[in-house]
């Protein structure tokens, strides 16, 4: 029997075929634009994510006897804004993730509803990036559309109705929403009064591993009647793929943004919200930070800025001597940032260079800021009591060696490298064969896939300069707080 795992990120679907021994034997990526506006706007079209999800999904089953397929499991991208209208058509493109046009109706959630009012609601307070901003400045910015609204989903959720014809969505990705508490697993009566959202207009709910339907749609003739799961957002399928299900367990991603994932077998908030408290893929908690700009980056500075595509050639120029003793520091803010300084105006910059830097100085001091921003968001779990001594890696980012031993001596914890790279679409494919009846739990599910391809223990000399680093690398964005405001003011 084989699985279908979709993991529909921000820039390609990531198709994969796996069998019921957790083996991948076939994977398809289908590419799709990304509309970048001014002032840090960013969506794309739902429509081009199904119509790559029907070119791949043929690509992907070429060959392969329908009755043979057991089910299928998508991991998507978190907090964009899908609406549709009375016809069940694409009213407007999705905003996404890491869209920073919400500034202003975040504060208002923040402040005039309050963080603590936001926090007894749904366990979380308000980012920019969430859901709920997104509809408070739709109403406001483009009420002829608003008005239009009769389903609200999420960007993966979008791909499962057009399978299925299901209006459903999973607790983890609807933990992202800001419209869900979290807590007691249902939509929040006093977030959908705040953002005027109709109950009628929200997906039924389920667990990520439950089977909302089967495939209906006549594009897919070869794929019908296929169970299809409720699936999860993207890091809580890439905790499943990586076996982040008991308690304090932790997988960080490097992909195009980054996140520190902690599993958690009992609800919990962090004092500050500093960190996400969101539904698990499991059917339990987990804490989350995330870094807005990861893995894009690497990329913005490699391909954007020098015009190189060398990866490996830039890298090998980096020597571990080099570890610690980079004199140029990197703020990775190029949209903002989350967790945990839920900044919509900080902004990248290079701090320390002279007549002597380099471009791999350079390059160097992009992944070192990156891994000090996962700092942050760990340094707020350490905050709440919580010691993370090992983590899973995954994301592009995992692939290099470089990274992994900064990653290593930055958060100075053990860093395991999975056997399987696939994150969030390994993880779809598991959940697939949990709606399939294969497993009892989630637990067993993970577990029996999941193994260690290579550990990287931090270096006790690189892991104390780095320590002396990061204490000054968090000085630089409160010094320049008050300035990244102010240059998004000039830009008015």
């Amino acid at each position: 029997m084989f699985y279908i795992g979709a993991d529909l990120g921000t820039s390609s679907l990531k198709l994969l075929l796996a069998d019921e021994e957790g083996i991948i034997h076939r994977t398809v990526t289908e590419s799709y634009p990304l509309e970048l506006l001014n002032h840090g706007w960013s969506q794309q079209n739902p429509d081009d994510w199904w119509e790559k999800t029907v070119t791949g999904l043929q690509k992907l089953c070429e060959g392969i006897d329908p009755s043979e397929i057991g089910g299928i499991g998508v991991a998507g991208q978190m907090h964009g804004l899908v609406i549709l209208d009375e016809n069940d058509q694409v009213i407007r493109p999705c905003i996404l993730w890491n869209d920073a046009r919400c500034a202003e109706e975040t504060e208002y959630l923040n402040t005039v509803i309050s963080r603590e009012t936001l926090s007894a609601c749904t366990a979380n307070i308000a980012y920019a990036g969430f859901t709920a901003p997104k509809l408070l400045w739709l109403q406001k910015n483009e009420p002829e559309n608003f008005a239009r609204i009769r389903r609200i989903m999420l960007p993966k959720d979008y791909i499962n109705y057009r399978l299925t014809g299901v209006h459903a969505s999973d607790y983890s990705d609807a933990s992202g929403t800001l419209l869900l508490d979290v807590k007691n697993k249902c939509w929040s009566e006093q977030m959908c009064e705040i953002c005027s959202v109709r109950n009628e207009w929200l997906p039924q709910l389920h667990e990520s591993y439950e089977a909302i339907g089967t495939v209906s749609n006549d594009e897919l003739p070869f794929l019908r009647g296929v169970k299809v799961a409720a699936g999860a957002g993207d890091n809580a399928a890439a905790a499943v793929g990586t076996n982040t299900v008991s308690d304090m367990s932790c997988n960080i991603s490097l992909g195009t943004s980054g996140t520190i994932f902690i599993a958690a077998d009992h609800f919990a908030v962090d004092d500050a919200n500093s960190l996400h408290s969101f539904a698990h893929a499991s059917g339990k908690y987990h804490l989350m930070g995330c870094v807005l700009s990861a893995a894009s980056c690497r990329k913005w500075f490699l391909e954007d800025i020098l015009k190189r595509s060398d990866y490996g050639t830039i890298e090998a120029e980096i020597t571990d001597d080099m570890l610690g003793n980079n004199h140029i520091y990197f703020l990775p803010y190029l949209m903002g940032e989350r967790s945990p300084l839920n900044d919509t105006d900080a902004r990248a910059c290079f701090i320390g260079m002279d007549l002597s830097s380099s471009p791999s100085q350079m390059e160097l001091a992009v992944m070192e800021g990156v891994a000090f921003a996962i700092r942050d968001c760990l340094e707020a779990a350490s905050a709440e009591g919580i010691r993370i001594t090992a983590s899973t890696l995954c994301g592009g980012g995992a692939r290099s060696e470089l990274w992994q031993k900064i990653m290593a001596n930055v958060l100075n914890i053990r860093i395991d490298l999975p056997e399987a790279e696939e994150g969030p679409g390994y993880g779809g494919a598991l959940l697939a064969m949990m709606a399939d009846g294969r497993f009892e739990t989630m637990e067993e599910c993970s577990s029996r896939f999941f193994q260690i391809r290579k550990s990287v223990e931090p270096d006790h000399d690189a892991a104390m300069r780095y320590e002396q680093r990061y204490q000054i690398f968090r000085r630089i964005y409160p010094a320049l707080k008050d300035i990244f405001k102010q240059n998004k003011e000039e830009k008015k």
